[in-house]
C-alpha cells in the first residue's frame, strides 16, 4: 500500500557546519590542509604582533597633551596628543583659519553629491542621476573654486600655496581621476584607430609619459614649464601639477581602457554594424560599456596609486597631507621620540581608509554588474 503525503513537510535548517558563521568559517579557514595551515601561521603572527600594538597605539598612548612634556612620560605609548593640536593643519594645511568654513562647505557639497551616485553604483535607481552628473561634473569644480579660491561674492582671496593637508590630498587626486578617465578612454581609442596619424599619436603619448617617473613630470611642470611661457606669465603652482598628474596617469588609464576594447567579441562590433550605428554611436552605446565594466579592478586600481602618488607633490613645494605631518615634525614643542611614528601611522591610517573604501565599492559594483553574466 502506497502513502502520498498531502502537505509539504516544514523547510529544516541547513547543517550548522555548513551555514553561518561555522560555515564561514569552515569553507574560507578550514577548508583545506593548507588553508588550515596559513590559518595557524596567520593566528599565530597576529598572537606575536597584535598585543605590543594594542600597548603603544591604545593602552600606553597620550591622548591630550600641550607640548612634548606629556609624551615624553616613561613608558608613554602613540602620541596622539600631537596628531589632536595639529589636526586643523593637517585637513586644512595654512589654509587661513577664518575662512576654513569655506574648505567644510566644499567637502558638504562634495559628499552631497557624490553619495547619491555612490548609491546609484549599487542600486541603479537613483531618480533624478543626469542632474546629479551634470552637477558633480560641470557645477561641483567651479563651485569648489569660487569658494577656495575667492575673489568673488566678497570672499577673501586664498593663495592655492596656503591650501594644503588632506584638502589638497584630495584635490589633486580627484582632478587626476576626473581628468584621466576621459582622456585615457580617447587615448585607447586612438591607439586602436585606424587612422595612422591619430593611432601613432596616442602610441608616442602613452608611451612617453608610461616611460618617465610621476616625480620627474612634477618637476618638469612646476619647474620647465615655465620657461616656455611667454615672458611675465604667471602659471598657478597647482594648476601645473593637476595638468601634470592628469596626463600622466591618463597614460595608464589609456592601457587599461585598451585591455577592456580588446577583450570585447569582434561580433559585439559586427552586430552594432548590422544595426547601423555608425563609429561613436555603436562606441559610445554597445562596446564602451562593455569593456568598461571588465576593467572596474583595473581602472580603481589607477585611482588608488594616483590617490597614493599624491604625496609625492612635496617636491614642488606643495604640502599634502603626509608633506603637512613631515613640516609639523620639526616644531620643537612636539619633538619626542613618538611623534614622528605617530604622524606617519596617522598618515597610512587616513591613506588606507581612502584605499580600502575605494576598493570595497569597486567590488561591489562589479558583483551587481555581473549579476547578468554570472555562471553558476
Amino acid at each position: 500500500m502506497s502513502f502520498v503525503r498531502e502537505k509539504y513537510l516544514a523547510q529544516t535548517p541547513p547543517p550548522v557546519m555548513t551555514a553561518g558563521v561555522l560555515g564561514w568559517i569552515r569553507e574560507n579557514l578550514f577548508s583545506s590542509p593548507g588553508g588550515v595551515l596559513m590559518t595557524m601561521l596567520g593566528l599565530y603572527v597576529i598572537w606575536i604582533f597584535a598585543p605590543p600594538l594594542i600597548q603603544w597605539s591604545l593602552i600606553d598612548a597620550v591622548w591630550r597633551g600641550e607640548g612634548r612634556g606629556d609624551c615624553l612620560v616613561k613608558g608613554a605609548g602613540a602620541c596622539w596628543a600631537f596628531v589632536n593640536a595639529k589636526f586643523g593643519q593637517f585637513i586644512y594645511g595654512r589654509y587661513t583659519i577664518d575662512e576654513r568654513w569655506r574648505v567644510d562647505l566644499v567637502f558638504l557639497i562634495g559628499v552631497l553629491t557624490i553619495a547619491p551616485l555612490m548609491i546609484d553604483g549599487l542600486t541603479g535607481k537613483l531618480p533624478g542621476r543626469r542632474f546629479f552628473i551634470a552637477f558633480g561634473l560641470l557645477a561641483y569644480p567651479v563651485i569648489s573654486y569660487v569658494l577656495l579660491f575667492g575673489g568673488n561674492f566678497g570672499l577673501t582671496i586664498v593663495e592655492t600655496p596656503l591650501w594644503g593637508g588632506l584638502l589638497l590630498t584630495l584635490v589633486v587626486a580627484a582632478g587626476g581621476m576626473a581628468a584621466s578617465l576621459p582622456l585615457g578612454i580617447l587615448l585607447a581609442l586612438g591607439r586602436r584607430s585606424h587612422m595612422p596619424v591619430i593611432r601613432t599619436f596616442s602610441v608616442i603619448f602613452i608611451e612617453v609619459w608610461r616611460g618617465v617617473p610621476l616625480i620627474t613630470v612634477l618637476f618638469m611642470a612646476s619647474v620647465m614649464l615655465p620657461l616656455f611661457l611667454p615672458a611675465g606669465t604667471n602659471f598657478d603652482k597647482l594648476a601645473r601639477v593637476l595638468i601634470g598628474v592628469a596626463l600622466f596617469s591618463s597614460a595608464y588609464m589609456a592601457e587599461v581602457v585598451r585591455g577592456g576594447l580588446q577583450a570585447i567579441p569582434r561580433g559585439q562590433y559586427e552586430a552594432a554594424s548590422a544595426l547601423g550605428l555608425g563609429y561613436w554611436q555603436a562606441t559610445a552605446l554597445i562596446i564602451l560599456p562593455q569593456a568598461l565594466r571588465l576593467v572596474i579592478p583595473g581602472i580603481v586600481n589607477t585611482f588608488i596609486g594616483l590617490f597614493k602618488d599624491t604625496t609625492l607633490v612635496l617636491i614642488v613645494g606643495l604640502f599634502d597631507l603626509l608633506g603637512v605631518i613631515q613640516l609639523n615634525f620639526t616644531d620643537a614643542n612636539w619633538a619626542t621620540p613618538q611623534t614622528a611614528i605617530t604622524g606617519y601611522v596617522f598618515a597610512a591610517l587616513i591613506f588606507w581608509i581612502f584605499c580600502f573604501g575605494m576598493s570595497r565599492y569597486s567590488l561591489a559594483i562589479e558583483n551587481r554588474l555581473n549579476e547578468g553574466t554570472r555562471r553558476a
